[in-house]
């Protein structure tokens, strides 16, 4: 990725772009990079800003997805944003449910792709072979449906994470949050629209988890992606980008009238 990560304060974030709001969120093992796809298509006509969650910067204690739902809304205090087009995947999803759920007058408009929340199958809460790189790789691997969408620095970089202790650590503590806040009884009150796009092949939040998410959420709609798995937008980024734009675009049109 070649665009500028500024740094204020606590916040590390990407913004490029001029237009509304279109503030992605990546997931536990994700970064910055996951959006590059997105970034190049919608920065021409949004504003579209890319925190760097601070996973490995929170206390202990307080890492967990409400300390990821409040740095977000700590983020866009700062930046004086009034509401935004809330995009998250996987982690990042269960972020934005959060923050929809504790700021609903911020929130314009809702997508979630892989979201945990409800359920999920993840690594995990230990790592017994960590210190197995092809063990690793494979688990990466098991995000998305062609496994060399694992790249190798992918697979480095959980590899580095799950062998350093205070990582690994934050990151078992961080999956154990969000599997113990389960939202099903809560989001029902989430009322802005909601797309929820989906790979047909996700194996950590399959396919079931988004149709029950439909069935909660009471102004949601729900597309799959085929031979896509847990990550749409950098497996299948061009129809993730096409399902994307086609809600951006009917949600907002009555702004854009004005």
């Amino acid at each position: 990725m070649g665009y500028k990560i500024t740094e204020e304060g606590n916040f590390r974030y990407i913004e490029q772009g001029k237009g509304p709001v279109l503030f992605l969120l990546h997931g536990l093992f994700g970064g910055l990079s996951n959006w590059d796809a997105v970034l190049d298509y919608f920065s021409p006509k949004y504003n579209v800003v890319i925190p760097l969650l601070p996973l490995f910067d929170m206390p202990l204690l307080k890492t967990n997805v409400d300390g990821l739902s409040d740095h977000v809304y700590g983020l866009m205090k700062h930046k004086g944003f009034k509401q935004v087009n809330l995009v998250g995947n996987s982690l990042g999803g269960h972020v934005a449910l959060v923050f929809s759920l504790d700021h609903p007058e911020m929130v314009k408009n809702l997508v979630l792709t892989g979201s945990s929340g409800l359920y999920e199958s993840a690594m995990g809460d230990s790592y017994p072979r960590r210190k197995d790189y092809n063990f690793i790789k494979a688990r990466t691997e098991y995000t998305f449906y062609k496994p060399e969408t694992a790249s190798k620095a992918l697979v480095d970089e959980v590899f580095e994470i799950v062998n350093n202790r205070l990582k690994g650590l934050k990151i078992i503590q961080m999956a154990k949050s969000a599997i113990r806040h389960n939202l099903s009884k809560d989001i029902v009150k989430i009322t802005c629209p909601v797309c929820l796009i989906w790979g047909l092949d996700d194996k950590i939040t399959p396919p079931h988890v988004a149709t029950e998410f439909n069935e909660l959420l009471p102004n949601s709609e729900l597309h799959f992606i085929g031979q896509c798995g847990h990550a749409p937008m950098m497996e299948q980024p061009a129809e993730f980008n096409a399902i994307l734009d086609g809600f951006l675009d009917k949600v907002l049109a009555p702004v854009k009238a004005d």
